[in-house]
């Protein structure tokens, strides 16, 4: 357990971090009044989840393996994070649409449908919590493989 308990912490700091962000983009109005923006709106987060990683990835680099990692021992540490990061995903979207934007879903539909993006069934099919948080899980995953991969190049140390 002990092997694994940095990745654990970043783990839960990038989900607090997100539910954050979450309720920045809700302050903001991304999820009504401007939610034609909201896509590319979101992908201001991706540096702050970058920064995560190479946090968490520096931590494990300094009290891990004392200032010395290779590629490889920041990557899979990265793909562990990732791992962690997966499983809570569906917490954070459960938090996300039942506490601070309980109205989302509703609004994303109504957009989708009245500007001829998908049609209702293919909207309530997709905007629903079930595929928000499979999409989470995977996306997470994936996401933080392939940050990890990038950032474990620029962390390695002998």
């Amino acid at each position: 357990m002990k092997k694994i308990t940095i990745e654990l912490k970043w783990a839960i700091i990038v989900t607090a971090l997100t539910l954050c962000w979450m309720l920045l983009e809700k302050t903001l109005g991304w999820h009504d009044e401007d939610i034609a923006d909201h896509f590319w709106l979101t992908l201001f987060f991706l540096p702050f989840l970058v920064l995560m990683y190479v946090l968490a990835l520096r931590e494990k680099r300094r009290r891990y393996y004392h200032k010395k990692i290779s590629w490889k021992q920041a990557f899979l540490s990265g793909v562990v994070m990732s791992i962690f990061v997966a499983l809570l995903s569906p917490l954070g979207q459960y938090i996300t649409h039942n506490y601070i934007t309980p109205e989302y879903f509703n609004n994303v539909i109504d957009y989708s449908v009245t500007n001829n993006n998908m049609t209702i069934k293919k909207a309530n099919d997709y905007f629903n919590i079930n595929n928000y948080m499979m999409q989470a899980a995977i996306g997470s995953l994936v996401g933080g493989i392939v940050i990890s991969a990038v950032v474990a190049i620029f962390l390695r140390r002998k």
